[in-house]
């Protein structure tokens, strides 16, 4: 534990640090995410100051179970928080790739234990919540110089932003424009306790080397580093919302009635301009942009690939495709269930991403209709029209422009009599008159629904 060196009452809190916990966005309850370390320990002083009276303010502390000093560090934080009258909510969890400390590109343990720590408040948030955390201008200064060193662009040095949704509620920062220095000094002159933490020493860890070999000796050449490197952060964040807006008209101009983007309009773009929407249509579908190192060759392939190629861009939960002279984002669907499960009566069966469900309609008892769900296994028929001559499914799909992606998915609506299978439906494309409508034929009803992406 790190003692400051007196006792204070906390009475004469300096208007500066206290400006900005003042003015929060609105917010129905108030959580502070408490480490233990000096920067969480000052702002759940301050907050509990301003904040206490209103019965609406709750500490969250996160154990990572990494360090010797953890139970040490969650017993410290049960006390201080006891001190102030402040509630405490814990959550132990366990970071895969523990055993492997060392920094390495991908992130090592420092970004799996940040992942466990997010997901954790994720977790934890409510609607209308606000999630207050400590990170002030040398983690900031640290953050884009980390991110610099991976090679990444104006969103990434645009560094930690001040708020932004987290699960059902939001994340604010509001010590940002402090550097550490300045926090430790009020943290001092308040006489407030805190435990430091071993690894913070290790420099093994790419951030602890940027925090004590590398930024030190920029500091000594460059005193106002950090309110440098806030700005700069401050100005790549600006450019970032100018270049989602921008992707966001392009988009408007590009895209079809269903989100697919036409590959004329893309074309007509530069290649500046096509890196950009495609990374806001990602993001657009809450996913994350790949790094890619040769933009104009898959942007390229894109366009001018050969009709019966099928170029795609793969990414973390999604993939990009081409068809019929347009671009489709696709998320990764799960498995399918096995063999061909039956409708039961008033019960809704998920499949996949689809939801279906056999229901009675109209004044005729009739006997439940036997209906199961399958893919396509070829050769299948159907009458889109009740007098219309029959069709090949297949041939159908194909003058729908229903992609081969979705004809894979699609379910098909079997009615079994006598050991005969009709296909009496397909996704929420068609529907026989028997099973639709304000009268169906058959007296049943089947709700056929996908869940969108």
């Amino acid at each position: 534990m790190t003692r400051a060196g007196k006792s204070g009452s906390g009475s004469d809190w300096p208007e500066a640090l206290c400006a900005p916990v003042r003015h929060l966005p609105s917010h129905s309850h108030l959580r502070i995410a408490l480490s233990g370390g000096m920067d969480s320990v000052l702002l759940l002083h301050v907050v509990a100051r301003l904040y206490a009276h209103t019965g609406q303010v709750s500490a969250f502390h996160v154990n990572h179970q990494l360090q010797p000093n953890a139970g040490h560090t969650e017993r410290f934080c049960q006390e201080i928080c006891r001190e102030l009258g402040v509630p405490l909510d814990i959550r132990r969890v366990i970071v895969s790739g523990r055993e492997t400390p060392e920094s390495d590109t991908s992130g090592g343990i420092e970004e799996a234990a940040r992942n466990a720590r997010y997901q954790a408040f994720e977790d934890i948030l409510a609607p209308g919540e606000l999630l207050l955390m400590a990170h002030h201008g040398d983690d900031q200064a640290e953050t884009v110089l980390f991110r610099l060193l991976r090679g990444t662009g104006v969103a990434g040095l645009g560094g930690m932003p001040r708020t932004r949704p987290l699960g059902e509620g939001w994340l604010y920062r509001p010590l940002l424009n402090f550097s550490r220095a300045e926090l430790q000094g009020w943290a001092t002159a308040q006489g407030i306790d805190w435990v430091d933490d071993p690894s913070n020493t290790d420099e093994r860890f790419d951030r602890n080397f940027l925090r004590h070999s590398i930024l030190p000796l920029l500091k000594s050449r460059w005193p106002s580093l950090v309110s440098r490197i806030g700005h700069s952060a401050r100005s790549c964040r600006e450019g970032d919302e100018l270049a989602g807006k921008l992707a966001e008209i392009r988009f408007h101009q590009c895209a079809d009635d269903s989100g697919a983007l036409r590959l004329s309009a893309v074309a007509s773009l530069s290649l500046a301009e096509q890196k950009n929407l495609l990374r806001w249509w990602v993001k657009r579908h809450r996913h994350e942009p790949p790094a890619i190192s040769d933009w104009p060759l898959v942007l390229a392939d894109f366009m001018s690939a050969p009709a019966d190629r099928e170029p795609e861009l793969r990414g973390p939960g999604f993939v990009i495709r081409r068809y019929r002279e347009k671009l489709y984002l696709v998320p990764e669907f799960t498995a399918l269930p096995a063999g061909k499960p039956a409708l039961v009566p008033d019960q809704e069966l998920v499949w996949g991403e689809w939801r279906l469900k056999l229901t009675g309609a109209g004044k005729r008892k009739t006997p439940a209709p036997e209906i199961r769900i399958s893919t396509r296994a070829g050769g299948e028929r159907i009458r889109p029209t009740p007098d219309g001559p029959s069709k090949s499914l297949k041939n159908w799909l194909q003058e729908k422009n229903v992609p081969p992606w979705e004809r894979a998915r699609l379910p098909l609506l079997l009615e079994v009599e006598d050991g005969h299978e009709e296909v009496v439906g397909a996704g929420d494309l068609w529907l026989s008159g028997k099973y639709c409508g304000e009268a169906p034929a058959s007296g049943w009803r089947i709700v056929v629904e996908r869940e969108c992406n």
